[in-house]
């Protein structure tokens, strides 16, 4: 019998996660946390034996959760849930340690089977994502430029193309302006870029994020 334990910021979409599961055989128990540090408080009291993952919530991201949790949960498997084409952030997670990526956009009972695999021991990968992760290998010695940043600096980029400051993305990743703003040099520097229109040129070239509306 499984116990599921939903990560997800939006009340909203804990409960409609909630209700296709609850459709779904074989489930004991589903507890629900809204951020990454209750996802850590969490695991660290009471055994799960899958942690349905957002990826882009507030302050601790779905990325360092989930590095977090593989660093003190090695074997317990993480489904990563998002509202982003698998382009853009799925290689990433699955490098980092999920055993799947699923987006919200995905039927109801795609979900239930990703859980049922999951819970098998496999790892959910759909066929578009398959194709990514073949292309990736194929062509690891030829990576773009943004392969090169670690998950942290690759979110500030998005952040920062998508028109907020530093001091906005300091208080929404709970760090400070001078780190963010330390974050910024490298990420120029590893993609050899000198100011913000550049890399916001890069990143809608390589498709990396969907642009706030003029």
């Amino acid at each position: 019998m499984l116990r599921i334990l939903i990560a997800d910021d939006h009340p909203i979409v804990r409960k409609g996660i909630r209700q296709i599961l609850e459709e779904t055989k074989n489930i004991q128990s589903i507890d629900e946390a809204s951020s990454g540090a209750e996802v850590l408080q969490k695991i660290a009291k009471a055994r799960y034996d899958i942690v349905m993952l957002d990826i882009s919530m507030p302050g601790m991201s779905g990325i360092d959760t989930l590095e977090e949790i593989k660093k003190s949960n090695p074997s317990l498997p993480v489904l990563i849930l998002s509202m982003y084409p698998e382009e853009e952030y799925a290689v990433r997670a699955i490098k980092a340690g999920a055993s799947g990526y699923l987006t919200k956009k995905s039927a109801p009972e795609e979900m239930a089977n990703a859980v049922r695999k999951i819970y098998r021991g496999e790892r959910y990968i759909s066929q578009n994502l398959a194709g990514i992760l073949a292309s990736t290998l194929m062509e690891d010695s030829q990576r773009p430029l943004h392969e090169t940043l670690s998950n942290r600096e690759f979110q500030v980029m998005r952040l920062i193309v998508s028109g907020k400051s530093l001091k906005e993305i300091a208080a929404g990743m709970s760090l400070s302006p001078k780190t963010i703003s330390t974050f910024r040099s490298r990420i120029l520097q590893k993609l050899n870029m000198s100011s913000n229109a550049e890399l916001i040129q890069y990143v809608i070239r390589n498709r990396l994020c969907e642009l706030p509306p003029e």
